[in-house]
């Protein structure tokens, strides 16, 4: 397969994803207007910094006149698995040049990790990789750039748009990245313990329950995963 054609199957394989995002987008740039950012302050986040849940984060915390360092630390937390799908990718691109590398680090996101660790469970020998990554990592970028530019139009012209609960659709597209990918019990439990503790502190002040979530469902992810590896070897050596 060419280059040019490993590209476009990476973004017509982010489809689904990016239909999804597109309302989120919408919101985010209503939101961040409704919240005091300038028109090129909210673009120019999405430009540069391109981290939905991080973005939406920051804008509700500088919102609620939380510190920043409780903006920075929770924008930490949340953006912590970028680090995790990054390492698991490296076997593919460490051979690649640094600064294409960087630029697939910026198009990192939930969306085209999942599209391309599905690939890769495909066609593990993929060879061309990094253009079928950049296709669907350039996708979700010009789309949630565009849709946030969207958003602040029409946030301007509709009022209460952000009531009307378009973010839905991306809970949707998020659950039906994590359900697949859940494998052990050791995941499944992490994904159940989060679920139910963004439950119960939901109304915690500044986003405080999202890092309390982490926190725990992080912590009881890596006592299952260890435990699994330790019985595991225990049955070896029998």
């Amino acid at each position: 397969m060419t280059p040019a054609r490993l590209f476009l199957t990476g973004a017509r394989d982010t489809l689904p994803l990016i239909l999804a995002a597109i309302p989120f987008g919408i919101v985010y740039g209503a939101l961040a207007m409704n919240n005091g950012l300038s028109e090129w302050a909210t673009l120019a986040i999405s430009l540069f910094v391109f981290a939905g849940s991080a973005q939406f984060i920051a804008v509700t915390l500088v919102a609620s006149a939380a510190a920043l360092p409780v903006i920075l630390l929770t924008v930490f937390v949340v953006n912590l698995r970028h680090m995790l799908y990054a390492a698991s990718l490296m076997p593919w691109v460490s051979g690649l040049p640094q600064r294409l590398r960087a630029q697939m680090a910026f198009w990192l996101t939930d969306e085209t990790y999942a599209v391309v660790t599905n690939r890769i469970g495909q066609d593990p020998e993929l060879k061309g990789l990094p253009w079928y990554y950049c296709g669907s990592g350039l996708a979700m970028y010009g789309n949630w750039v565009f849709c946030t530019w969207l958003g602040i139009s029409l946030g301007q012209q509709i009022p209460n748009l952000t009531d009307w609960g378009l973010d839905v659709a991306m809970v949707v597209a998020f659950i039906g990245i994590v359900v697949p990918a859940l494998q052990s019990r050791a995941q499944w439990a992490c994904a159940l313990c989060a679920g139910v503790c963004a439950l119960l502190t939901h109304d915690w002040p500044h986003q405080s329950g999202l890092l309390f979530t982490a926190l725990v469902a992080i912590t009881i992810g890596v006592v299952l995963e260890r435990r699994a590896a330790s019985n595991t070897r225990e049955t070896s050596y029998e």
